[in-house]
């Protein structure tokens, strides 16, 4: 009667079963911070009195956000978390060696595995929920307790089982299908629960797709964002990781709180609007918004998979003249990939600006800062007020198929337009 999420938290627990509202003392696998939110933990975790993490290989600390620093502030936050980490020998990535957004490179460097349990002090940890993995965001204070003990607490989260029926149309991914379904439940509407994702439309879903939904988990409010291990998955495993793992799926009579059930078989590229991600449009009911940025990457689609759909689609075209195209490979693995295969040549012939791996523009922070009045359509997770820049900008979500056709249009249109 267990749901992929509570078998998870039971085993982690070291209990036969638990149920949603109960509190449970939960091992982990992987305790994440990055270089926003490390040092906060680590003056949280000097506080505490202890010497020693639980486990120092199960601990890893990210520069991705300001990284390569933008300033003398982001430089010292990198600064103390580099030197904490090799204090305490525990993982560091650092900047321009094997490194990336956090949320790309761990599984890539084959440190999320199926059946885990990983927290780390950023909200969209989630994202592991892909693999089958039960992950999820904390506060600073929290990790710093789970770097001493290797335990954290937390309530069981309900499940809502969301089930997409029919053929993945031709342009339609992870991204469109999250957008629809947010927009659908709103951003309270699996507010801490897990979300598990199933149907014909996730299986025939490519493992980039499942990354993205399981991503923006949050932005419904969702505890976490799974999917079942499947053969996908297990490719994906066999290529990323060689280390063994367990696999967890949910009983046949398991109980959630909900059952949801979409047909997609129709369904159109989906843009959100301002002020949320939950205002989503189909393309087709767009209008004409003209563009002054189009910003392609994060850890939502920066991915090798959604750098090849954009390539697709910008090869021996032009971005348009009057807007500005930034693209950022989510790693320096998926950047050097993107080489080897061409890409980065054409979206430099197109006219784009192509960075190296940072969060970046998608939280404001550089590389894309937006000025007043200015519009963006961004492949990122977020679009509140200022979340960009200005209070006065608009930020515009869609998938790296919207943001290449919008980025040649110089309006948001959808691919079909622009082939």
């Amino acid at each position: 009667m267990a749901t992929l999420a509570e078998k998870i938290l039971a085993y982690h627990s070291n209990k036969k079963d638990v149920r949603p509202g109960e509190f449970v003392n939960c091992k982990v696998d992987l305790v994440l911070s990055n270089d926003i939110t490390a040092p906060l933990a680590i003056n949280a975790f000097r506080k505490l009195g202890v010497n020693k993490v639980f486990d120092s290989s199960k601990i890893i600390m990210i520069p991705d956000h300001f990284c390569p620093n933008k300033d003398i502030k982001s430089a010292e936050q990198a600064k103390m978390m580099r030197e904490f980490a090799k204090e305490k020998k525990i993982v560091y990535f650092e900047v321009g060696q094997k490194m990336g957004i956090e949320h790309v490179l761990l599984p890539e460097q084959g440190f999320v595995l199926p059946g885990q349990v990983i927290i780390g002090a950023d909200s969209h940890t989630c994202t592991y929920g892909a693999l089958g993995a039960f992950a999820t965001g904390m506060g600073s204070t929290d990790i710093a307790v789970a770097m001493a003990t290797g335990e954290i607490w937390m309530k069981v989260p309900t499940t809502i089982k969301f089930t997409y029926n029919g053929k993945l149309p031709r342009w339609i991914g992870g991204k469109d299908l999250i957008l629809y379904t947010i927009g659908k439940i709103g951003i309270d509407g699996a507010l801490y629960s897990a979300m598990e994702f199933t149907g014909d439309a996730i299986n025939e879903l490519p493992m980039s797709g499942r990354f993205t939904m399981s991503n923006m988990a949050i932005e419904a409010g969702g505890k976490a964002g799974l999917f079942h291990v499947d053969d996908k998955t297990k490719e994906y495993m066999a290529i990323h990781s060689g280390k063994n793992y367990s696999v967890f799926q949910s009983d046949e009579d398991a109980e959630y709180i909900k059952e949801i059930e979409f047909d997609i078989s129709n369904l159109e590229p989906q843009v959100a609007f301002p002020h949320l991600p939950s205002n989503t449009k189909a393309v087709s009911q767009v209008g004409d918004i003209k563009l002054d940025q189009v910003v392609i990457g994060s850890c939502t689609n920066g991915r090798l998979d959604d750098l090849r759909v954009a390539a697709m689609l910008l090869k021996g075209k032009k971005v348009n003249p009057d807007l500005r195209c930034i693209i950022i490979p989510g790693t320096q693995n998926v950047y050097l990939e993107a080489m080897k295969e061409g890409l980065i040549e054409i979206f430099i012939e197109a006219g784009a600006a192509v960075s190296t791996p940072t969060c970046g523009p998608c939280l404001g922070g550089y590389m894309g800062v937006l000025a007043a009045d200015e519009r963006c359509l961004s492949t990122t997770n977020r679009n509140f007020v200022g979340r960009m820049g200005s209070p006065d900008s608009e930020v515009y979500l869609g998938s790296p198929a919207i943001g290449a056709a919008s980025a040649i249009a110089g309006r948001i249109c959808g691919p079909e337009e622009v082939i």
